[in-house]
């Protein structure tokens, strides 16, 4: 059985200012272009044989400037979605905590937002990452190679928290950068993190 390979996309500008970007469909900078271009190489390394990807336009592009799908048919799937800020959308973390001192996401949540857009706790987060896992076994055991996800930094981070069997707010653990190819495969039959915080020449 193959490993499960976790795609960062690369930055955006609010990445870049650290702005929460949950749902709102902000493009790659340049820089985040170059930054998935990079990855290239590393992506086609490894023998892919299934790949999904969040819908949000940061993912999908770099999805697309890895060429993920030359080498493996790739499914948008909602679950990728990045954690739903609610009402703390497009604000950094340095704002929230003026009104919030000690504020910290993966312990305190968000606020609520609109009715579009209510906001996630971390055990909804959790809950996703844990369908998302069970068709990456699906994909494992149906073929040969690793799986792909290109997805966003917080859902990444909870989702290698459950893979790990950690409840999801220990996802606060895995810092992860933008633009970078994360592995996490068996020893001994248990889930490991295998590389993190991958870019070429890293």
């Amino acid at each position: 059985m193959g490993d499960l390979l976790l795609v960062r996309h690369g930055e955006t500008e609010w990445s870049r200012s650290g702005r929460h970007t949950g749902w709102t469909d902000v493009p790659l900078t340049e820089h985040g272009r170059e930054e998935a271009r990079r990855l290239t190489p590393l992506i086609r390394a490894q023998g892919i044989g299934a790949a999904f990807v969040s819908p949000l336009r940061r993912a999908r592009e770099t999805a697309e400037l890895i060429g993920l799908h030359e080498v493996a048919d790739v499914a948008v799937d909602a679950e990728l979605r990045e954690w739903d800020y609610g009402g703390y959308e497009g604000v950094t973390t340095a704002e929230i905590q003026r009104e919030r001192p000690g504020w910290f996401l993966f312990t305190d949540g968000v606020a609520p937002g609109p009715p579009d857009r209510p906001g996630e706790s971390v055990r909804q987060v959790g809950e996703r990452a844990d369908r998302m896992l069970a068709k990456v076994d699906a994909a494992l055991g149906d073929g040969e190679g690793c799986v792909a996800l290109v997805a966003h930094g917080h859902f990444l981070r909870v989702l290698t928290a459950r893979r790990l069997g950690l409840p999801a707010a220990d996802g606060a653990l895995f810092q992860l950068a933008t633009g970078t190819v994360c592995r996490l495969g068996t020893e001994h039959g248990r889930p490991v993190i295998a590389e993190w915080n991958v870019r070429p020449g890293s």
